[in-house]
């Protein structure tokens, strides 16, 4: 079958692979219609490299089920399905107190087992999460960065009447716009450096639209806010600057939740440190998307947003490749060589 397969940095290529086969009586095989690259993704490709050299790259998805295993009985071939790529351990502390986002051992299909850049991928039943007839499967491609998402707002105290700040326009901030609304913001800022994004936040339901170059993001709240700044910001840019600039968007006794993942050092300058003590910021790390009983409600939530319009993911899709485009997208994408929101490929495209 075809597929992507990463070897080392900056190293991912487009071949054949075996497909899939039942093995386990809980096994679920699914022919992918849609999968879509992850933030992690790319910064797994462009500084990190495999876990396994040659492993099968991608874990957000949809598709159709096309066999199971003997011990299956809740899923059938026919079925349109998302999957939760994500697996557990069941047995460390965390696990034992219904928190399977905190395992010890958590990992994902792409990195130890093969993922879903792949005409086909497998997962266990308890990982597939079931689409209704009117979510199609661009749309539940997206199940899982929305859980994403979904599982950071369940970790806050926001309440209907909020205002929140979304830093970063990638697709996990265009995700949180929607959330925010969806948890009852009655006003959402989408901040970012770059204008196309912005007017995508829009689309999706932002109500201020603040581009940082033109004057420091909190100035810019504050303006909005009569100095007293948001009830939540939401850091989903994953770099090491708006990790810091982002402690000066909050109100006093506000909170901050983190989202994305900068993969490299912060240095937080005294300014913006000084608003986490001075302000009695609540700050909270949200990690993967699951909870108990899993996979968790992130993911039932989110498909049934998806199915009322609440959550509309076509205006973030950029760009619909197949898979063969596959090593040229990765190198557009760290080389900043064109302007890339959500990527999908469809591995049924020759």
């Amino acid at each position: 079958m075809r597929s992507l397969n990463l070897y080392d940095e900056q190293d991912i290529r487009f071949e054949e692979s075996a497909k899939p086969v039942i093995e386990q009586a809980d096994d679920v095989i699914i022919k992918v219609k849609a999968v879509g690259i992850c933030g992690s993704d790319i910064s797994r490709y462009k500084k990190l490299g495999p876990y396994v050299e040659g492993m099968t790259f991608g874990h957000e998805f949809s598709g159709e089920v096309t066999a199971v295993g003997a011990g299956v009985k809740n899923v059938k071939p026919g079925d349109r399905v998302s999957g939760c790529p994500a697996f557990y351990c069941g047995e460390c502390e965390s696990c034992q107190k219904g928190e399977p986002s905190r395992c010890e051992k958590l990992h994902v299909i792409g990195a130890r087992v093969p993922g879903a850049y792949a005409e086909f991928v497998k997962l266990p039943e308890e990982n597939i999460v079931p689409i209704p007839d009117n979510v199609d499967y661009d749309t539940a491609a997206l199940v899982e960065p929305s859980s994403v998402v979904a599982h950071g707002f369940y970790r806050t105290s926001i309440q209907p009447g909020a205002e929140v700040a979304i830093m970063g326009c990638g697709s996990i901030g265009l995700l949180a716009v929607q959330w925010a609304k969806i948890f009852g913001a009655k006003k959402v800022y989408a901040i970012d450096i770059d204008d196309t994004k912005l007017e995508v936040a829009k689309e999706v339901g932002a109500d201020v639209l603040i581009n940082s170059l033109e004057k420091p993001a909190h100035e810019q709240i504050e303006a909005h806010t009569n100095g007293k700044g948001v009830d939540l910001a939401v850091e989903s840019a994953g770099s090491p600057i708006t990790s810091a600039q982002v402690f000066a968007l909050p109100k006093k006794g506000g909170e901050v939740v983190f989202m994305g993942i900068p993969y490299a050092d912060i240095k937080i300058e005294r300014f913006y440190f000084e608003r986490i003590v001075r302000n009695e910021l609540n700050v909270l790390g949200s990690w993967n998307a699951l909870s108990s009983p899993f996979p968790g409600k992130e993911w039932s939530s989110s498909v049934h947003y998806m199915s009322t319009g609440q959550i509309n993911v076509k205006p973030m899709i950029s760009h619909r490749l197949n898979l063969q485009e596959g090593p040229e997208t990765f190198d557009n994408l760290i080389n900043r060589k064109g302007s890339y929101v959500k990527v999908l490929f469809y591995p049924e495209l020759g």
